[in-house]
């Protein structure tokens, strides 16, 4: 009998909670009226609907009505940069979207909306720890941007960029800051009470939720003009009828892992650790993307001197291990990661990095198992590649 296959790409989805599962059957089922509709039927959805955008609400430190539902991560971050570059028009403004150069794709494409529709994108440089470079944030900021956006932990390398300063040196300056919180929200303390963000988004299908929603907070006095048009739900910054049990499962995934963040945190931090030391022990020249920046617990980036990453995934498929060469967005792609490329590494240890993620049904005895079948695959990757190359 095959061994029980170990889920690695918790960074790329997670799966859904049976907690979760139980609070959005009833708004599959019998609770199924238009939150909009003023009758009896209207009002329950409409109860579960706010009931869940104050969850959200409350595990971020913010009031509800800055709360608005999207359908993921890459809605809300096209919503948050489009939106305002759009409002700054509107406001007779130019249009200009600064962004770190390791952003996740879908921030990098709006900005590069924002180029296509005669506004300008700036790229922030990184550190080779993959940092944001602050002298070219201060330098951007002085250019009087629509708004800045730096996402708060890379979902490729799991680096963690200081939002606190970030945040205060584009308050200072009055810039709107937005950040992509979506891969590392649950897994680490966060409260935008402490963190002056003006946009924020997250989603649910990273946190225990299904794919297909998400949430994009707005604080008060930050105007965005919508994408979306027809209706004056959410005020109409996101109109359209909404995904109530969609809601209800983020608002319930989110209540979940800010109650167990803590622990969950440390037993995490511990099995990746644990994990890193019996790699690096067994393929000695392994080298740890990010490792002298702060990381998030889950992610473990791994570039793996003289393995195509694609070929090592397939060998660690065939042994049972799930994991990804990066963001599950670019699966397949021929090119090195832009994240990894901004980080200053060469293109041939950038095709070789893996990335391991761990999540909450992760086990000591699965990180064990992993330490045994990964440097067997190493080692058959680069006999081929040898062999290949002769």
């Amino acid at each position: 009998m095959p061994p029980t296959p170990i889920y690695l790409d918790h960074a790329a989805t997670t799966p859904v909670r049976p907690e979760v599962v139980d609070a959005m059957l009833p708004y599959l089922g019998g609770t199924f009226g238009n939150p909009s509709s003023g009758h009896g039927f209207g009002r329950a959805a409409r109860d579960g609907l706010e009931r869940a955008r104050a969850q959200v609400a409350e595990s971020l430190g913010v009031a509800a009505r800055e709360v608005y539902f999207t359908s993921g991560g890459t809605e809300g971050d096209n919503l948050a940069v489009l939106g305002a570059a759009w409002a700054a028009r509107e406001a007779g403004r130019p249009m200009c979207a600064v962004v770190a150069a390791t952003e996740h794709k879908a921030v990098l494409a709006a900005a590069h909306a924002v180029t296509r529709q005669g506004g300008q994108e700036v790229l922030l440089p990184v550190a080779p720890d993959g940092r944001l470079d602050m002298a070219a944030l201060d330098a951007a900021l002085a250019g009087r941007p629509s708004l800045v956006s730096v996402m708060w932990v890379n979902n490729e390398t799991g680096v963690i960029q200081p939002l606190g300063a970030i945040a205060e040196r584009c308050r200072t300056a009055g810039i709107l800051f937005h950040s992509d919180l979506v891969a590392g929200f649950g897994k680490l303390p966060f409260s935008l009470t402490e963190v002056p963000l003006s946009l924020a988004t997250i989603t649910g299908h990273k946190l225990g939720a299904p794919k297909g929603i998400g949430a994009l907070v707005v604080r008060d006095g930050v105007t965005l003009s919508p994408q979306v048009h027809g209706g004056s739900q959410q005020r109409g910054v996101r109109p359209g009828t909404e995904n109530i049990a969609g809601a209800v499962a983020l608002g319930c995934a989110v209540r979940l892992a800010w109650q167990e963040q803590a622990r969950e945190t440390a037993r995490v931090t511990e099995l990746r650790d644990l994990l890193a030391a019996l790699l690096t022990a067994a393929v000695p020249d392994l080298r740890i993307t990010g490792s002298t920046a702060p990381r998030a617990p889950h992610v473990l980036n791994l570039q793996v001197p003289g393995c195509d990453a694609q070929a090592l995934l397939m060998h660690l498929d065939l042994a049972g291990i799930a994991a990804s060469a990066g963001s599950a967005c670019q699966t397949g792609a021929a090119e090195p990661s832009h994240v990894l490329t901004a980080m200053g590494v060469p293109p041939g240890l950038a095709l070789s990095a893996v990335r391991l993620s761990l999540g909450h049904e992760t086990t000591a005895e699965e990180v064990g198992r992993v330490a045994e079948v990964f440097p067997r695959a190493v080692a058959k990757v680069r006999a081929l590649g040898l062999a290949l190359s002769r």
